[in-house]
């Protein structure tokens, strides 16, 4: 039974059926069985057929048929044209007087080549890349180490300083920040890079090693080298890793530096070690599986339009009015500020050196209030006025722009670096709108890895768009699975690059992460109508109600 199985085994089918093959094609290299060599031969009329028993077949190079002079095989190629042709192509057809080669030589010299490219891809680029992608990975992990150990110098000096200069750590902090984000995004992409020419150079040693025992010339001649892609071998990205240094000693001038940015104090108190200070290094976990509400501050705004955190207890607001006020946590006045403002501000943000700035519609400017006082910081572009702001984590101010009325309202977004526009986010890759056009505002939060998520109200969706303003994704709130439409309005970013956004509709905020990915909903905290939102260095959400009524919820273990 076994001798019967292994026969079974060997027996060659028909290319056309299943059968068992007793007859050959030598002409066509086709194995085919008694009742389809009719077949086969009324599939290709117009070409000579070479059929024979099957044990007197001959392995040869299949010519294909000439596609000038029907029932002719191409026995040559033609060098000028790179074409393979026939017997009467050359004597009084289109290539007559052209050079030509055996169409047998040039299926050797193509095989010659496959195998020439997979000998060097295997001997020499492949193990290449291999090693770049060891001593890559290597690298990443010694650039977190030396960026933890970064950012655990920069813990350890703050509890050393005045609560007063807390702007300057912040300062530090976000240069830190940024150089982290430089640093392990170009080496995280070229380690991708690596890896992904790894793969393609493997599947192409594959492919070609199928080719060296093909008779197809169709398919050998389709072979294209690409040698000079994978040869052309590009050095591993350099890195800027400076060192965070001071000075502690009591008396003198402290003095903090990283790369080019400098801090000085002149006196320093006595050191204190207390355990009040012990905060400062509790770090940011998940998501807690139930959310606190830490306290309910009551407001004179109704309707509450803005919501902007001023370092951990303090907060700028406002509403239908001139004014802008500073709360603390317990719902007291520690400023207010009355605007130029006809009527009310476009909206409020506030920058990394903690000044307040404000959009005044009517005179289509971004105003900055420093000591009590507003100064115009941009003017918007003709035709166009500002609304929405928010100070990026890189420095950068965004304003929400519109011009026009009502449903033909057009609304952009434009990245200014001090009174420069940087950068203008209205149109995808097609030159189509991103945002909807429309009266409402857009909302704009800047994340750590540089997206720009904006709740786009006019549409019901959150929009997040790239550094170069490419749309990334989008989010209509599916996966949330609300009783009612998405009413997205506030939006803001978190420490873990997370993205919540207020539904005005549904009495909820919605967190995603930085990929869009929809983690939970935050409800049952008496959120009425929820519209503004901020996070402040705490990690404690902010929350403006439509009525007045601001929630301070801790989500964050």
């Amino acid at each position: 039974m076994a001798t019967s199985t292994s026969w079974a085994q060997d027996v060659i089918t028909c290319d056309l059926c299943d059968k068992a093959a007793q007859q050959f094609c030598n002409s066509c290299q086709v194995s085919l069985c008694e009742t389809c060599i009719k077949k086969h031969r009324d599939e290709f009329k117009s070409l000579p057929h070479d059929i024979v028993p099957f044990l007197d077949r001959k392995i040869q190079v299949v010519f294909p048929e000439c596609q000038e002079h029907p029932g002719q095989r191409c026995e040559v190629n033609c060098k000028k044209c790179n074409k393979p042709v026939c017997i009467k192509c050359i004597g009084l057809g289109p290539h007559k007087g052209h050079d030509v080669e055996e169409l047998t030589e040039t299926h050797e010299n193509k095989i010659r080549k496959i195998k020439s490219d997979t000998e060097e891809i295997q001997a020499e680029l492949i193990p290449k890349y291999q090693k770049e992608d060891v001593e890559i990975g290597n690298k990443i992990s010694k650039t977190k180490s030396k960026l933890d150990d970064l950012g655990k110098e920069s813990i350890k000096l703050r509890k050393l300083w005045h609560q007063e200069v807390d702007k300057i750590f912040d300062k530090i902090d976000t240069l830190s920040q940024s150089l982290t984000e430089k640093n392990l995004n170009a080496l995280q992409e070229y380690h991708i890079k690596i890896r992904d020419l790894i793969s393609e150079m493997n599947t192409i040693v594959k492919q070609n090693e199928k080719l060296f025992t093909s008779n197809k010339l169709s398919e050998v001649n389709k072979y294209q080298s690409k040698l000079n892609k994978y040869q052309d071998f590009s050095e591993h990205v350099d890195l800027e890793l400076p060192s965070l240094s001071s000075n502690i000693d009591q008396g003198k001038e402290l003095i903090i530096e990283i790369g080019g940015y400098r801090a000085m104090l002149k006196q320093i108190s006595e050191p204190s070690l207390s355990s009040d200070i012990s905060r400062l290094t509790t770090g940011i976990g998940k998501l807690m599986d139930e959310v606190r509400v830490i306290a309910t501050i009551p407001t004179t705004y109704k309707p509450l339009w803005g919501v902007d955190c001023v370092g951990e207890t303090e907060a700028w607001i406002y509403g239908n009015n001139k004014t802008i006020t500073r709360i603390d946590i317990h719902g007291a006045v520690k400023d207010t500020v009355t605007t130029t403002c006809l009527y009310y501000p476009g909206g409020i943000s506030v920058t990394r050196e903690r000044d307040l700035i404000y959009s005044d519609e009517n005179s289509r400017t971004v105003n900055i209030v420093r000591h009590g006082k507003s100064e115009t910081l941009i003017t918007a572009p003709d035709g166009w006025v500002p609304r929405r702001l928010c100070c990026g984590r890189s420095g950068d101010i965004l304003v929400h722009m519109y011009k026009g009325n009502g449903r033909q309202r057009k609304n952009k977004i434009i990245r200014y670096q001090g009174q420069n526009i940087k950068q203008e986010i209205n149109e995808d890759g097609q030159g189509n709108p991103i945002f909807k056009d429309g009266g409402s505002s857009l909302h704009m939060s800047e994340n750590n890895n540089g997206d720009v998520c904006v709740s786009d109200c006019n549409a019901g969706t959150v929009v997040v768009v790239d550094k170069t303003g490419g749309v990334r994704f989008r989010y209509e709130s599916t996966p949330a699975r609300r009783e009612k439409s998405f009413g997205p309005r506030g939006i803001a970013t978190d420490a873990l690059s997370q993205i919540i956004v207020s539904d005005y509709n549904n009495k909820c905020l919605h967190i995603l992460d930085q990929n869009g990915q929809f983690l939970r909903c935050v409800d049952g905290c008496g959120l009425e109508k929820p519209f503004g939102l901020s996070v402040d260095s705490e990690g404690m959400l902010w929350v403006g109600c439509d009525r007045g009524e601001i929630k301070v919820i801790q989500y964050l273990e």
